[in-house]
């Protein structure tokens, strides 16, 4: 009998011991630089910031280092958590994409490419094909929950189009051919008048030129030309309507400066430039860089309000307008609902701003 008390005994010092080397486990794990933030449980690491973290950095001259590494790894991060979040919601609601979904985008990217051609461009940019395809998978549940959530219960009647005409006709009477252009703007000098949602603003040029390369990579990597201006664009007067310049007359292109000219003029609609200078019109010199978009090319004329193709522009155009900033009170409504602890954020406070 004394020993079978005796065994009890040693049995709960051993399980005591277990639970409580596994409470500290799961300490050491949420608070080392390991996991860098939790969404409702789910664990974001560091390694997988870090991977980000190259491709976003890749084909820079210099890597960022200090405050500037920080704050892009910040920024890496909330992206990642918005992600989970959204993520999350696609699976309760039964819209993760599929593997014959991913593999069928895939597809369609991989197409104009030779497979060395491919491989080396996923080099290029630090990813493996594994990662590419999970980053398919999320853009593609994203366009889907996006599309159930936002954009299939926007609408937009004749009477919305006729008023907006009706207020703006005297602005489309082209006498020459136009484009609608958008752009994603950054500065070597931190504006105070920027309110980007990311609150993202370069501090030099060193700074910026990191900046403006990990936006053109993102955009290569499939992200929206609109939802990454809204996010870091410092162009004070577009950035909140996701980068939209409206329409510019063909002229006006003609007298801008002949790179961003022969750029603009090559794209085909949907199209954007490569990284370009942005020069100051006083003295030609570069001050910071853009990318520019083109949205749609639109011949000279009055647009008549009974013409398919002008009720078709506009309706796009409200549409477009009312689906971002819908998107952008969505994120927020989510992530008000989920439990984020941003272990790294937490770091970078007690550290001053020296967190690695």
């Amino acid at each position: 009998m004394k020993n079978r008390v005796h065994l009890k005994e040693a049995s709960l010092v051993v399980l005591s011991a277990f639970f409580l080397l596994q409470l500290a486990a799961c300490n050491r794990d949420s608070s080392s630089g390991d996991v860098m933030a939790s969404v409702n449980g789910r664990k974001i690491y560091r390694s997988e910031v870090d991977k980000y973290y190259a491709n976003q950095t890749a084909g820079s001259e210099q890597q960022p280092a200090g405050e500037q590494a920080v704050s892009l790894r910040l920024s890496i991060l909330d992206t990642l958590i918005e992600t989970e979040i959204l993520m999350r919601r696609a699976e309760k609601l039964g819209l993760l994409a599929t593997d014959e979904e991913v593999d069928r985008k895939l597809n369609e990217i991989k197409s104009p490419y030779t497979a060395e051609e491919f491989k080396k461009r996923l080099d290029e940019k630090k990813i493996t094909l594994d990662d590419f395809k999970r980053d398919l998978r999320r853009s593609l549940t994203r366009d889907k929950v996006l599309n159930k959530e936002i954009t299939s219960r926007i609408n937009i009647t004749d009477q919305d189009v006729a008023g907006y005409y009706n207020a703006h006709k005297a602005e489309f009477n082209f006498i020459e051919p136009q484009y609608h252009l958008a752009k994603i703007m950054v500065t070597a000098m931190p504006n105070p008048q920027v309110h980007n949602l990311q609150n993202s603003k370069a501090q030099n040029d060193a700074d910026a030129r990191k900046k403006i390369q990990m936006i053109a990579n993102r955009l290569d990597s499939g992200d929206d030309f609109a939802t990454l201006a809204m996010n870091y664009s410092e162009d004070p007067e577009t950035a909140n309507n996701g980068g939209d310049l409206g329409l510019a007359p063909e002229s006006a292109l003609k007298n801008a400066d002949p790179v961003t000219r022969d750029a603009v003029m090559k794209l085909k609609p949907g199209q954007y430039t490569p990284v370009l200078p942005l020069l100051n019109p006083a003295n030609h010199q570069p001050y910071g860089y853009m990318i520019v978009k083109l949205v749609s090319r639109e011949p000279a004329g009055q647009r008549d309000l009974n013409d398919p193709r002008v009720q078709q522009a506009f309706r796009q155009q409200l549409r477009d307008r009312r689906e971002q900033l819908l998107k952008a009170a969505y994120y927020e409504t989510l992530r008000d609902d989920a439990k984020v602890t941003n272990y790294y954020a937490e770091e970078v406070l007690k550290n001053a701003g020296a967190a690695k």
